[in-house]
């Protein structure tokens, strides 16, 4: 009697792995869908549903330093930085939202040694695949070197008047400006 009570305890301890394991799977599937990233394995994460990720990816020759929201190592290899926007999409993306990203995909070149052929705008409502072309990458360089000039010459201000962007701004604990 007792050996089938102990065959019993072990069908009901494997019925309960399979539910948890059904679970887990659900669950990931869920998250990934809510993200909305491409297909591959998630490598890299700015924020904490995945993983913990205090790394920062730099690229020190240009003094550039950044953290994507996501990095996706597809099948064939190739690295996708995927940068998550809270509000909906405009008709096409906007102008600092793709230097943004192609910051990203030049960190990810520089830290990973391998270019990424794109990155994706994830907006609320939509996603644009952005390539990382020569152009773009031209373009990115232009923007860091007018922004170091700016810098050097202080001619603008930095626009403290926004609390709320004050509050997740990424330097504000450094910042003696600060309005949080």
């Amino acid at each position: 009697m007792s050996a089938i009570l102990s065959g019993s305890g072990s069908l009901w301890l494997l019925l309960l792995l399979l539910i948890a394991a059904v679970w887990m799977l659900s669950r990931s599937k869920h998250l990934r869908s809510e993200t909305q990233l491409p297909d591959g394995e998630v490598i890299y994460t700015d924020n904490e549903t995945w993983f913990a990720n205090h790394h920062v990816l730099h690229a020190a020759s240009l003094r550039l330093v950044g953290k994507p929201d996501y990095l996706v190592e597809s099948d064939d290899g190739s690295l996708i930085p995927v940068e998550l926007k809270s509000g909906y999409a405009p008709t096409a993306p906007r102008e600092g939202h793709v230097l943004q990203l192609a910051a990203y995909c030049l960190l990810v070149e520089e830290n990973y040694g391998v270019r990424p052929s794109y990155g994706i705008l994830q907006y609320r409502d939509k996603a644009f695949a952005i390539d990382y072309t020569p152009d773009l990458e031209a373009d990115l360089h232009d923007l860091l070197t007018e922004m170091r000039a700016t810098v050097r010459e202080n001619t603008q201000a930095r626009n403290h008047d926004d609390p709320a962007r004050c509050a997740n701004c990424g330097v504000r604990s450094s910042c003696n400006e600060s309005l949080v």
